[in-house]
């Protein structure tokens, strides 16, 4: 166990030995070479990279360099990722079988290795981090540590001023004191529905129990995201901390976090960063001997999706099955084993310790007048920079998918782009210059959510996607009420008529009757969502519904029940690479003559659309 003053000390003995992870100038001799071991690094041989590195290291004797595992730095697209400090040399796609010739040319003779060096949007290639526009309109807070320390070091995380927030807490403020700044910030839960979090701390404190707990909820389960995730790897002890101070605020002394199986690489991390806390004495009783004592454990999901709803996550973390509860009492007052209960998600809590070591005023610079603070966006889809972005609330989609996610890939245009996931809708072109809050999502029929973002170009067909998620919806409802239960699965065979060339123009409007009475009549939150982006798709892109119904024509070609793909003999160059990669030989031409696709052998599967740089072929 570790007092204070030995906290403080390691603090002040590490910062000076990781400078340079912080500071590009920091006069040191000595190397760091970062690896990226979040989950997409770690499926591209990540592991293998940092072994080889340690091995070369060793066996050339080298002193003055230290190979670290750190969690993500946001550029998915171009992992595995290493980064060299202090230089900040930003190596993309690198292999097992490059880190000999790193090391060789770039630690021992000082040159830099071109040919790993990433590509900017322009094609250039760029020296450091800094350089690359994916990064230039981020502000990280949440991420803060992410891609910077090794999260399977306390050590680390203490250097960067961890547990120093929660220290400031414990023998300097009050608990109306610490929710007070919360509530000055204007924090709002970053799970979804945004609700304040200062009042949310605030209302739980008020209910008189003896007993009371802290839930993370890390049950994240929106297609394509991976924000919640990202962070537990990158950084788990910044959310302990959270959920001590949170637990101090409201009278608790038990914290549970709810996370999801499949996160293997989060949860082993989440289990290391608690038995290190609990050596420490960060966690347990007499936390840096003060009376708060404070317990963390970990319980695992089996992956459904409805147990990201707050009532569903307590039933099954009771050991029940996860299905919502009616509300109220809501859990402030009656949560965990009937006793009032705080929840927040991840992202929320990697935002605490920072408002509380610089202050509410600083975190409400931040942002716009009602949504304070970042956002955390897996950015996915159609778009050249796929990765984990955080940025200002207020920053405009058409920042996000074009300055930092690099555009739309193939030269295609972008059509839509999909926010909160099966919960979320469908943001058009024309709002490309929407703000990313609160209120102007809502606005325009869509919402923040967890912070999924999809991007998708003009190939795609917005019916199909109705499609694809209500089919989610469908397969994840937890059947407790009839609305959802029901009423998706009537609204998705809706979808599949429309799609299949069999629907009619009545069926449109049966589509949209059944989703607002859905809307009313759910009793939880995701079913009342479930409907959003069939309404936010027929909202914006009606006519390819109508196209659907009454032309029985799909012209983005994903309906193969409607397609027929056809080319143009005008824009044709005879290049052949649609016949090249045909996978059933269904188009025929020789030399530089026209091609000519021949329907019945024709699968539709869209290989030559993506194949044709003319776009010569379509429908």
């Amino acid at each position: 166990m570790k007092t204070l003053q030995e906290i403080q000390k390691i603090r002040e003995e590490k910062k000076k030995e990781l400078e340079l992870r912080v500071n590009t100038k920091a006069d040191t001799r000595e190397k760091h070479i970062l690896v990226c071991n979040g989950t997409g690094c770690t499926s591209s041989k990540a592991p293998k990279i940092i072994e080889n590195f340690k091995k070369i290291v060793k066996e050339k004797n080298i002193n003055n360099v230290r190979v670290i595992k750190t969690g993500c730095f946001g550029l998915c697209a171009k992992g595995p990722i290493v980064i060299i400090r202090p230089e900040d040399t930003f190596y993309a796609m690198v292999s097992p079988e490059d880190c000999e010739e790193i090391i060789q040319s770039h630690i021992i003779e000082g040159k830099v290795v071109e040919r790993l060096l990433a590509k900017d949007i322009n094609g250039s290639k760029v020296k450091s981090l800094d350089e690359l526009s994916f990064y230039k309109k981020q502000k990280r807070i949440a991420l803060k540590n992410c891609g910077v320390i090794n999260p399977e070091d306390i050590d680390e995380y203490i250097a960067f001023d961890g547990y120093r927030a929660l220290a400031r807490v414990l023998n300097e403020m009050s608990q109306d004191e610490v929710i007070d700044i919360i509530k000055k910030s204007g924090l709002r839960g970053r799970g979804g529905a945004g609700f304040p979090t200062g009042k949310k701390w605030e209302l739980t404190k008020q209910s008189e129990e003896n007993q009371k707990y802290v839930v993370c909820n890390a049950d994240e389960g929106d297609p394509g995201a991976f924000m919640d995730r990202s962070i537990l790897e990158g950084d788990p002890h910044a959310i302990l901390e959270a959920m001590a101070i949170a637990g101090y605020c409201i009278g608790a002394n038990q914290g549970f976090i709810y996370v999801r199986a499949e996160y293997p690489i989060a949860v082993e991390r989440l289990k290391i960063a608690i038995k290190q806390a609990e050596e420490y004495g960060i966690l347990g009783d007499n936390i840096f001997g003060t009376n708060f004592s404070f317990n963390i454990q970990i319980r695992l999901g089996a992956g459904a999706f409805v147990c990201g709803e707050e009532t569903a996550l307590l039933e099954s973390i009771e050991g029940k099955r996860g299905q919502p509860r009616v509300k109220p009492p809501y859990p402030a007052q009656a949560g965990l084993w009937g006793k009032p209960t705080l929840i927040n998600n991840v992202e929320t809590y990697a935002n605490i310790a920072q408002i509380i070591l610089k202050g509410a005023d600083w975190y409400a610079s931040i942002g716009t007048s009602n949504s304070k603070g970042t956002k955390v966006f897996a950015l996915g889809g159609n778009v050249n920079n796929i990765g984990l972005v955080e940025v200002p609330m207020g920053t405009t989609l058409r920042e996000i998918v074009y300055d930092i996610g690099g555009g739309i890939p193939n030269g295609r245009e972008f059509k839509a782009a999909q926010t909160g996931g099966p919960s979320g809708g469908c943001i058009p072109r024309e709002h490309l210059d929407t703000p990313i809050d609160y209120e102007s999502l809502k606005a325009i029929g869509s919402m923040m959510g967890s912070g999924g973002l999809i991007v998708m170009d003009d190939t795609k067909c917005m019916v199909s996607l109705a499609k694809f998620y209500l089919e989610f919806t469908v397969s994840e409802s937890c059947g407790k009420c009839t609305p959802c239960r029901i009423g998706t699965k009537r609204m998705l065979e809706i979808l599949e008529k429309l799609c299949n060339g069999e629907g009619t123009e009545l069926d449109i409007y049966k589509l949209e009757k059944l989703a607002v009475n859905i809307q009313k009549a759910s009793i939880c939150g995701l079913g009342q969502s479930a409907p959003n982006p069939v309404i936010s798709t027929l909202k914006y892109f009606r006519e390819e519904f109508r196209q659907h119904a009454i032309q029985k024509e799909c012209k983005a070609l994903e309906c193969k029940a409607m397609s027929q793909i056809i080319i143009d003999e005008e824009k044709c160059k005879g290049c052949g690479l649609c016949q090249k990669h045909c996978p059933v030989g269904a188009i025929s031409g020789e030399g530089r003559g026209k091609r000519v696709i021949d329907q019945n052998k024709c699968i539709k599967c869209g290989t030559c659309l993506t194949s044709c740089p003319f776009h010569a072929i379509g429908n």
